[in-house]
């Protein structure tokens, strides 16, 4: 099954929990660089994530996003 934008996103997020480097996040996501590198500004730009030296990590805002996404995602929520 494809990926959508906000699956794509929860994924990032999640990798860069404890900090990863952008190879790490194209690995991990199982994506290419072009794709992480579009995802990586969104993120950064929506205050999602944030870089530090080398490594990402996600900010309190990502963390409640993954959450919410997640809780969302659920197959047994309902609407």
């Amino acid at each position: 099954m494809k990926r959508n934008n906000l699956d794509i996103c929860a994924d990032i997020l999640r990798v860069s929990r404890g900090g990863a480097k952008k190879t790490h996040l194209v690995y991990k996501a199982n994506l290419n660089f072009n794709i992480v590198k579009k995802y990586i500004t969104g993120l950064t730009e929506s205050g999602l994530l944030e870089k530090n030296g080398e490594r990402f990590y996600v900010t309190e805002e990502g963390k409640l996003f993954i959450d919410r996404y997640d809780k969302l995602s659920s197959p047994f929520h309902v609407i």
